[in-house]
């Protein structure tokens, strides 16, 4: 599929970010600056690397003078993008103990996790306030769990009778 056309004559396509899931490919964006590094030793002008890599030229004439000054390992970049997480993986693991143990073992009433009570554990454990959306991201992606809700039964639910009347009395109704 095509791109739309800018005014300057090229696609907008060229000029996208590479995305995989919404997210930036970092490993595709070192690669690009690696094969301009490789384009700058040998002897091409910034102009070429900027049309030869879809790049403007005011990053073209960056990467050239981070290489100039600090050859290709000036141009790996930093590795991850955004903020570094407060918490270390030491820290998660020690959290993981704690929740195992559960709520009551924390002195809460009833044997449930809340993301409110997860926050206060966190912050009893490591000092770092979360709210409960990042408390969820924590649960989440960094220690590995899924929301459970209890099943919602009665206490005076008798399971041997609903397998006899399911058995004996559901056919003769359906019939």
């Amino acid at each position: 599929m095509a791109g739309k056309e800018t005014g300057s004559g090229e696609s907008s396509d060229a000029r996208k970010v590479k995305q995989r899931g919404g997210r930036r490919d970092l490993d595709a964006l070192r690669d690009r600056r690696m094969r301009a590094a490789e384009m700058f030793a040998a002897g091409q002008r910034q102009v070429d690397v900027a049309v030869e890599l879809e790049v403007s030229q005011q990053t073209a004439s960056r990467w050239h003078r981070q290489w100039i000054e600090g050859g290709n390992e000036a141009l790996e970049g930093a590795g991850r993008a955004g903020r570094r997480p407060r918490l270390d993986d030491a820290q998660i693991a020690a959290i993981r103990e704690e929740l195992l143990k559960g709520p009551q073992a924390h002195g809460f009433a009833t044997g449930v996790w809340t993301l409110g009570r997860v926050a206060i554990v966190i912050e009893r454990l490591t000092g770092v306030t979360y709210g409960p959306t990042q408390t969820w991201t924590i649960l989440r992606t960094r220690l590995g769990w899924s929301r459970q809700r209890p099943a919602r039964r009665a206490v005076e639910r008798d399971e041997d009778a609903i397998v006899a009347w399911r058995e004996n009395e559901w056919p003769r109704i359906k019939k």
